[in-house]
């Protein structure tokens, strides 16, 4: 049977590439999987003691209104309005499957096949896959030494095809956080262009700050411009259940609900109730989990100050680290084989996220148990030798 050129011509998905490794393993220590960004702990016990109760309910099971559980769409808008400092209405707010569903709904909403979108490298590969597969290209943003993308370097990439800037804050791979006077720069450029702003969120609760990612929710005129993409996987430890939200104007959310009754009807119930139970039940322990987080990115950037091995920690944020490493005559694939099959150190590689090699990994500091970071950075020196 045929399969779609554009598919076919795509990458298969750099984190199963990577998982499919630690098969090779020496295995002379225990696994340090660094890979794939998961919280390490369960979520809250008043998510699970909700998600059971709904599991035995007899209507548990039901379908929600299309564009979410109400009562998580109500409690999101409130969480976003007093995280922000401005009103976000229910209205604005559809909840996905997940924030790769989000961001492939509003794709579909925005953009045409041979349209243009603005992203920042290193760009989320997910985010590059689903452009490239419908046909959409993608123009990277090349932010330069320090990985903060500025809307000056963006708007000489602008023209006639494109519908949107995309960035991702804090970012994955980097964590590199934009600040938000910055955000605010690329919403202008937008907004004189009539094009999206879509702002992948999923990290916002990781930023080591409880002073808004930035202020574009309080100008009246935001729903013009600003796209909002959000997820609750690591908010509220529930990747499983593939909970996310779309935050825009609800003309643009009317076009996304025709995309998501086609794909999915509607996020499923349960991920929903799970949300729900989260932003309404666990706030505190919301907030010592982000806390936990940002000591385990202070604590790797500690041990990294001397450069282990050789290698240079250039960024952190979020639940990640973009880590830099010495070997300029190796391909960044073969430095990432190398480190599960001799060290037993899982990390991804750079060029999942930039077209070159820059000799660049991810790492996933959230998956980092404390107690074994003195054994990361021995297995880091070994690596260098």
């Amino acid at each position: 049977m045929h399969i779609a050129s554009r598919v076919r011509a795509e990458i298969d998905s750099p984190i199963g590439a990577s998982y499919a490794l630690v098969g090779h393993r020496g295995g002379r220590r225990p696994l340090l999987d660094l890979g794939q960004a998961a919280p390490p702990y369960p979520p809250a016990a008043s998510v699970v003691e909700h998600v059971a109760a709904v599991a035995h309910d007899p209507t548990g099971a039901q379908y929600v209104g299309q564009a979410g559980l109400e009562s998580l769409r109500v409690a999101f808008a409130a969480d976003l309005t007093a995280a922000y400092g401005g009103p976000v209405d229910v209205a604005d707010v559809v909840v996905t499957a997940g924030c790769n569903q989000a961001f492939c709904l509003v794709m579909g909403a925005l953009a045409e096949p041979g349209d243009e979108i603005v992203t920042a490298l290193p760009v989320y590969f997910n985010h590059d896959m689903w452009l490239r597969m419908t046909g959409i290209t993608p123009v990277y943003l090349d932010p330069g030494p320090d990985l903060v993308p500025t809307a000056a370097a963006a708007e000489p990439l602008i023209t006639p095809r494109t519908r949107a800037i995309v960035l991702v804050s804090p970012g994955n791979p980097t964590g590199v956080t934009i600040p938000p006077a910055g955000i605010a720069e690329f919403a202008a450029l937008a907004a004189r262009h009539g094009i999206a702003l879509v702002l992948d969120e999923t990290y916002r609760s990781f930023r080591g700050t409880d002073a808004p990612a930035h202020g574009l929710f309080a100008e009246p005129a935001w729903r013009d411009t600003l796209v909002s993409l959000h997820s609750f996987s690591k908010d509220l430890a529930i990747p499983g259940y593939r909970v996310g939200a779309v935050v825009a104007a609800p003309a643009l959310n009317r076009e996304v609900l025709k995309l998501l009754d086609c794909v999915a009807i509607g996020a499923p119930r349960v991920g929903q109730e799970a949300a729900w139970a989260g932003l309404t039940t666990a706030q505190q322990w919301r907030a010592d989990r982000a806390a936990e987080i940002a000591a385990r990115r202070a604590a790797f950037a500690d041990a990294m100050a001397e450069r282990p091995g050789g290698f240079e920690l250039a960024a952190t944020g979020g639940f990640f680290a973009w880590v830099r490493h010495p070997f300029a005559d190796r391909p960044t694939e073969r430095v990432v084989r190398d480190l599960v099959v001799e060290q037993d150190l899982l990390v991804i590689p750079g060029t999942a996220f930039t077209p070159d090699d820059r000799c660049a990994l991810r790492v996933s500091i959230g998956n980092l148990d404390p107690s074994r970071l003195a054994d990361v950075v021995e297995r880091l020196v070994e690596a260098g030798r």
